[in-house]
């Protein structure tokens, strides 16, 4: 069958990830969760649904990352496929860490 104009979508299941902020870090996060609330008059929002599009908007800012993230893919040459394994494998290792 030939393809079509539109590619086969990629994996767009979520993926847990847990970690451990310091009570400081917990607090900024809350502080900014009340701001984003007030600002955009968004009561429901909550910290954990807003943490994804904090970190891709400070990974998508942050050039040198770009950079390398774009190099590593050129060099793998297998492109997204192979870096999503690598994110997904390494996502589940540390998210079975020891306590």
């Amino acid at each position: 069958m030939r393809e079509l104009k539109l590619a086969k979508l990629p994996d767009r299941a979520p993926v847990k990830i847990v970690f451990r902020a310091s009570p400081d870090l917990a607090r900024m996060l809350n502080d900014y969760c009340d701001a984003y609330r007030t600002v955009y008059q968004q009561p429901d929002e909550t910290v954990e649904e807003l943490i994804p599009f904090m970190l891709a908007a400070f990974m998508e800012a942050d050039p040198q990352f770009k950079k390398a993230r774009k190099q590593a893919r050129m060099e793998d040459g297998a492109g997204r496929e192979t870096s999503k394994r690598r994110n997904v494998a390494s996502t589940t290792t540390n998210s079975q860490g020891s306590d």
